[in-house]
Protein backbone atom coordinates (compact mmCIF):
# COMPACT_ATOMS: atom_id res chain seq x y z
CA UNK A 1 0.00 0.00 0.00
CA UNK A 2 1.20 3.32 -1.05
CA UNK A 3 -0.19 5.04 2.62
CA UNK A 4 -1.17 8.50 3.08
CA UNK A 5 -1.96 10.39 6.25
CA UNK A 6 -5.41 10.57 5.96
CA UNK A 7 -7.62 9.63 8.99
CA UNK A 8 -11.35 9.07 9.69
CA UNK A 9 -11.50 12.98 10.76
CA UNK A 10 -10.62 13.89 6.93
CA UNK A 11 -13.01 11.18 5.34
CA UNK A 12 -15.42 12.49 7.94
CA UNK A 13 -15.10 15.89 6.15
CA UNK A 14 -15.72 14.75 2.61
CA UNK A 15 -19.03 12.96 3.14
CA UNK A 16 -20.39 15.25 5.26
CA UNK A 17 -19.37 18.22 2.68
CA UNK A 18 -19.73 18.85 -1.01
CA UNK A 19 -17.46 16.33 -1.92
CA UNK A 20 -19.88 13.51 -0.62
CA UNK A 21 -22.61 15.52 -2.69
CA UNK A 22 -20.44 15.47 -6.10
CA UNK A 23 -20.08 11.76 -5.95
CA UNK A 24 -23.57 11.23 -5.29
CA UNK A 25 -24.30 13.18 -8.23
CA UNK A 26 -22.25 11.13 -10.36
CA UNK A 27 -22.29 7.64 -8.80
CA UNK A 28 -26.12 7.52 -7.28
CA UNK A 29 -27.11 6.80 -3.85
CA UNK A 30 -25.16 3.62 -4.02
CA UNK A 31 -21.74 5.88 -4.12
CA UNK A 32 -20.04 2.75 -5.90
CA UNK A 33 -18.88 1.26 -9.04
CA UNK A 34 -21.26 -0.67 -10.78
CA UNK A 35 -24.68 0.34 -8.95
CA UNK A 36 -27.28 -1.97 -8.95
CA UNK A 37 -26.12 -4.92 -10.60
CA UNK A 38 -22.52 -4.31 -9.13
CA UNK A 39 -24.31 -5.21 -5.67
CA UNK A 40 -26.32 -7.72 -7.73
CA UNK A 41 -23.81 -9.53 -8.75
CA UNK A 42 -22.33 -9.40 -5.11
CA UNK A 43 -25.26 -10.80 -3.28
CA UNK A 44 -25.69 -13.68 -5.95
CA UNK A 45 -22.09 -14.90 -5.75
CA UNK A 46 -22.66 -14.90 -1.90
CA UNK A 47 -25.60 -16.81 -2.04
CA UNK A 48 -27.45 -14.20 -0.14
CA UNK A 49 -30.94 -15.67 1.46
CA UNK A 50 -34.09 -13.98 2.24
CA UNK A 51 -34.79 -14.05 6.59
CA UNK A 52 -30.85 -13.45 7.01
CA UNK A 53 -29.13 -10.90 9.38
CA UNK A 54 -26.81 -8.77 7.70
CA UNK A 55 -24.57 -5.86 8.60
CA UNK A 56 -23.30 -3.04 6.14
CA UNK A 57 -19.48 -1.97 7.20
CA UNK A 58 -19.37 1.49 5.92
CA UNK A 59 -22.83 2.04 5.16
CA UNK A 60 -22.99 6.00 4.09
CA UNK A 61 -26.32 6.73 2.76
CA UNK A 62 -27.55 3.42 3.26
CA UNK A 63 -28.26 2.36 0.03
CA UNK A 64 -26.91 -0.94 0.40
CA UNK A 65 -28.24 -2.09 3.28
CA UNK A 66 -31.98 -0.82 1.18
CA UNK A 67 -31.09 -2.66 -1.66
CA UNK A 68 -30.84 -6.15 0.00
CA UNK A 69 -33.77 -5.65 2.08
CA UNK A 70 -36.13 -4.67 -0.74
CA UNK A 71 -34.34 -7.32 -3.31
CA UNK A 72 -33.46 -10.43 -1.08
CA UNK A 73 -36.00 -9.88 1.78
CA UNK A 74 -33.10 -9.81 4.79
CA UNK A 75 -32.91 -7.41 7.45
CA UNK A 76 -29.86 -5.25 8.01
CA UNK A 77 -28.22 -3.07 10.42
CA UNK A 78 -25.35 -0.35 8.48
CA UNK A 79 -22.39 1.14 10.52
CA UNK A 80 -20.81 4.27 9.22
CA UNK A 81 -19.01 7.19 11.30
CA UNK A 82 -20.33 10.45 9.33
CA UNK A 83 -23.02 12.01 10.65
CA UNK A 84 -24.39 13.63 7.38
CA UNK A 85 -24.55 9.66 6.06
CA UNK A 86 -26.35 8.18 9.10
CA UNK A 87 -29.00 11.05 9.02
CA UNK A 88 -29.71 10.46 5.43
CA UNK A 89 -29.55 7.09 5.13
CA UNK A 90 -32.38 7.07 8.49
CA UNK A 91 -34.71 9.54 6.77
CA UNK A 92 -34.34 7.48 3.07
CA UNK A 93 -34.75 4.23 4.88
CA UNK A 94 -37.95 5.58 6.71
CA UNK A 95 -39.10 7.37 3.50
CA UNK A 96 -39.15 4.16 1.83
CA UNK A 97 -40.58 2.24 4.50
CA UNK A 98 -37.90 0.30 5.67
CA UNK A 99 -37.17 1.95 8.95
CA UNK A 100 -38.54 -1.45 11.12
CA UNK A 101 -36.38 -3.20 9.07
CA UNK A 102 -32.64 -1.17 9.10
CA UNK A 103 -30.99 0.29 11.88
CA UNK A 104 -27.90 2.49 11.66
CA UNK A 105 -25.25 3.56 14.01
CA UNK A 106 -22.86 5.38 14.47
CA UNK A 107 -19.31 3.62 15.25
CA UNK A 108 -15.86 3.17 14.05
CA UNK A 109 -16.55 0.14 11.80
CA UNK A 110 -13.03 -1.80 13.79
CA UNK A 111 -15.32 -1.68 16.60
CA UNK A 112 -18.86 -2.19 15.70
CA UNK A 113 -21.58 -2.35 18.18
CA UNK A 114 -22.63 -5.37 18.35
CA UNK A 115 -21.46 -8.73 19.78
CA UNK A 116 -19.66 -12.17 18.51
CA UNK A 117 -21.42 -14.07 15.84
CA UNK A 118 -24.75 -11.56 15.37
CA UNK A 119 -24.57 -11.92 11.51
CA UNK A 120 -25.38 -13.86 8.61
CA UNK A 121 -23.61 -11.90 6.46
CA UNK A 122 -20.96 -8.88 6.79
CA UNK A 123 -21.39 -6.89 3.40
CA UNK A 124 -19.52 -4.21 2.07
CA UNK A 125 -19.19 -2.12 -1.15
CA UNK A 126 -15.89 0.31 -2.55
CA UNK A 127 -15.92 1.82 1.19
CA UNK A 128 -13.27 -0.16 2.85
CA UNK A 129 -10.56 1.95 0.87
CA UNK A 130 -11.30 4.60 3.18
CA UNK A 131 -10.41 2.56 6.63
CA UNK A 132 -6.72 3.18 8.12
CA UNK A 133 -6.32 -0.38 8.83
CA UNK A 134 -8.28 -3.18 6.50
CA UNK A 135 -6.65 -6.25 8.02
CA UNK A 136 -8.54 -5.53 11.47
CA UNK A 137 -11.60 -4.57 9.27
CA UNK A 138 -11.45 -8.13 8.21
CA UNK A 139 -11.06 -9.59 11.75
CA UNK A 140 -13.79 -7.32 12.71
CA UNK A 141 -15.96 -8.88 10.10
CA UNK A 142 -15.10 -12.80 10.82
CA UNK A 143 -15.77 -11.74 14.83
CA UNK A 144 -19.25 -10.11 13.61
CA UNK A 145 -20.27 -13.30 11.56
CA UNK A 146 -21.91 -16.59 12.90
CA UNK A 147 -20.33 -20.29 11.79
CA UNK A 148 -20.92 -20.65 8.04
CA UNK A 149 -21.70 -16.75 7.68
CA UNK A 150 -20.25 -15.35 4.38
CA UNK A 151 -18.12 -12.17 4.31
CA UNK A 152 -18.96 -10.30 1.03
CA UNK A 153 -17.56 -7.66 -0.57
CA UNK A 154 -16.03 -5.15 -2.92
CA UNK A 155 -13.35 -2.41 -2.79
CA UNK A 156 -10.97 -0.66 -5.23
CA UNK A 157 -7.43 -1.76 -5.02
CA UNK A 158 -4.39 -1.61 -6.18
CA UNK A 159 -3.95 -3.65 -9.90
CA UNK A 160 -1.64 -6.88 -10.16
CA UNK A 161 0.42 -4.52 -12.81
CA UNK A 162 1.11 -2.11 -9.33
CA UNK A 163 1.46 1.24 -8.79
CA UNK A 164 4.63 3.27 -8.11
CA UNK A 165 5.19 5.03 -5.24
CA UNK A 166 4.55 8.51 -6.43
CA UNK A 167 0.94 6.91 -8.78
CA UNK A 168 -0.55 5.16 -5.48
CA UNK A 169 0.40 8.18 -3.36
CA UNK A 170 -1.47 10.42 -5.78
CA UNK A 171 -4.94 8.53 -6.38
CA UNK A 172 -5.00 7.75 -2.62
CA UNK A 173 -4.15 11.67 -1.76
CA UNK A 174 -6.99 12.42 -4.23
CA UNK A 175 -9.51 9.97 -3.02
CA UNK A 176 -8.71 10.32 0.63
CA UNK A 177 -8.12 7.01 1.26
CA UNK A 178 -4.96 6.10 3.83
CA UNK A 179 -4.13 3.55 1.25
CA UNK A 180 -5.29 0.47 -0.98
CA UNK A 181 -5.06 -3.09 -0.62
CA UNK A 182 -4.28 -5.60 -3.66
CA UNK A 183 -6.18 -8.81 -4.50
CA UNK A 184 -3.13 -10.58 -2.53
CA UNK A 185 -3.06 -8.32 0.48
CA UNK A 186 -7.01 -8.88 1.48
CA UNK A 187 -6.47 -12.68 0.36
CA UNK A 188 -4.09 -13.23 2.80
CA UNK A 189 -6.06 -10.75 5.65
CA UNK A 190 -9.17 -13.47 4.86
CA UNK A 191 -6.89 -16.31 5.23
CA UNK A 192 -5.37 -15.16 8.93
CA UNK A 193 -8.72 -14.14 10.68
CA UNK A 194 -9.34 -17.85 9.86
CA UNK A 195 -12.00 -17.23 7.11
CA UNK A 196 -12.21 -19.81 3.98
CA UNK A 197 -11.92 -18.20 0.77
CA UNK A 198 -14.66 -18.64 -1.91
CA UNK A 199 -13.57 -15.87 -4.83
CA UNK A 200 -11.38 -13.32 -5.30
CA UNK A 201 -11.55 -11.27 -8.17
CA UNK A 202 -9.49 -8.26 -9.84
CA UNK A 203 -11.83 -5.87 -12.24
CA UNK A 204 -9.69 -3.71 -13.74
CA UNK A 205 -11.23 -3.05 -17.14
CA UNK A 206 -14.56 -2.95 -15.84
CA UNK A 207 -13.23 -0.18 -13.18
CA UNK A 208 -11.70 1.84 -16.23
CA UNK A 209 -15.04 1.40 -17.87
CA UNK A 210 -16.98 3.28 -15.47
CA UNK A 211 -14.43 5.68 -14.34
CA UNK A 212 -14.86 7.05 -18.18
CA UNK A 213 -18.48 6.81 -17.88
CA UNK A 214 -17.72 9.49 -14.68
CA UNK A 215 -15.98 11.44 -17.13
CA UNK A 216 -18.47 11.57 -19.80
CA UNK A 217 -21.41 12.31 -17.54
CA UNK A 218 -18.98 15.65 -15.67
CA UNK A 219 -18.17 17.01 -19.15
CA UNK A 220 -21.00 16.14 -21.29
CA UNK A 221 -23.81 16.45 -19.39
CA UNK A 222 -23.65 17.16 -15.26
CA UNK A 223 -21.52 20.40 -15.63
CA UNK A 224 -23.75 22.74 -14.29
CA UNK A 225 -24.85 20.72 -11.22
CA UNK A 226 -21.27 19.49 -10.69
CA UNK A 227 -19.81 23.28 -10.57
CA UNK A 228 -22.84 24.29 -8.13
CA UNK A 229 -21.45 21.90 -5.57
CA UNK A 230 -18.45 22.63 -5.85
CA UNK A 231 -18.84 26.61 -5.59
CA UNK A 232 -18.29 27.20 -9.35
CA UNK A 233 -14.50 26.79 -8.43
CA UNK A 234 -13.99 25.98 -12.47
CA UNK A 235 -10.42 25.28 -11.60
CA UNK A 236 -11.10 22.97 -8.66
CA UNK A 237 -13.43 21.17 -11.11
CA UNK A 238 -10.69 20.84 -13.93
CA UNK A 239 -7.98 19.38 -11.68
CA UNK A 240 -10.21 16.84 -10.50
CA UNK A 241 -11.16 15.79 -14.37
CA UNK A 242 -7.41 15.35 -14.26
CA UNK A 243 -6.87 13.40 -11.40
CA UNK A 244 -9.60 11.20 -12.65
CA UNK A 245 -8.59 10.99 -16.19
CA UNK A 246 -5.12 9.38 -14.08
CA UNK A 247 -7.23 7.27 -12.82
CA UNK A 248 -8.72 5.89 -15.87
CA UNK A 249 -5.21 5.77 -17.56
CA UNK A 250 -4.06 3.53 -14.34
CA UNK A 251 -6.80 1.41 -14.62
CA UNK A 252 -6.85 0.82 -18.37
CA UNK A 253 -3.54 -0.37 -17.66
CA UNK A 254 -4.32 -2.94 -14.90
CA UNK A 255 -2.80 -0.77 -12.24
CA UNK A 256 -6.03 -0.23 -10.26
CA UNK A 257 -9.32 -1.31 -10.11
CA UNK A 258 -11.68 -2.81 -7.85
CA UNK A 259 -11.80 -6.46 -6.62
CA UNK A 260 -14.65 -8.01 -5.27
CA UNK A 261 -14.17 -11.04 -2.36
CA UNK A 262 -16.57 -13.77 -0.88
CA UNK A 263 -15.41 -16.02 2.10
CA UNK A 264 -17.29 -17.72 4.66
CA UNK A 265 -16.65 -18.12 8.61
Amino acid sequence: MKNTNVTLKEVQQVYDGPEGILWELIMGEQIHVGGFMSSKTLADKAGIKAGWRGVDLCSALGAGCRFLVRNYNVSMCGVDGTDTMLRKAAERAQAEGFAGRIEFKKSDVLNAPYPNGHFDFVWGEDAWCYVVDKRKLIFEAARLLKPGGILAFTDWIEGSAGLSEEAGFRINTFMKFPGMETLNSYKKHIFDAGLKLVSAEELCSEFAEFVQLYLDMLSKQLTFDALKIIGNNMELFQSMGGEMVFMLQCAKEGRMGRGRFIAVK
